[in-house]
């Protein structure tokens, strides 16, 4: 597989993840951008090239920075930092009881451990 390929696959696989943290199907994605759903799908397989204009109209649709999508800049903490906006896309969409479960496990996580040996 050649360089651009890898670049490809990996612009294909960020991009059928934010779709999924979106909460969004593909139909979904396409009808509001007024695609076939086949386009969605053939962009996520990495079998057709996205043109600038799809990247920006999806990721604003999806609420991730390009930067990420591409793999460009500091992709680490763009990783984290995107990775903690799709978590809260998605802890947006709890009921408040479940959300102060999570918020109480969060704490409990961070919490230190004390271990017996």
């Amino acid at each position: 597989m050649t360089k651009y390929e890898e670049k490809r696959k990996a612009i294909a696989s960020r991009l059928r993840l934010s779709r999924e943290m979106a909460g969004l199907t593909q139909g979904q994605v396409a009808k509001s951008l007024d695609w076939h759903r086949p386009t969605v799908s053939e962009i996520e397989a990495a079998r057709r090239r996205v043109s600038a204009e799809e990247l920006t109209a999806l990721a604003e649709m999806y609420g991730v920075s390009i930067s990420w999508i591409v793999g460009e800049g500091d992709e680490e903490s763009s990783l984290a930092a995107d990775r903690v906006k799709l978590a809260a896309r998605e802890l947006s969409k709890l009921r408040e009881e479940d959300l102060d479960r999570i918020l109480q496990l969060v704490q409990a996580l961070r919490a230190p451990r004390n271990h017996i040996e």
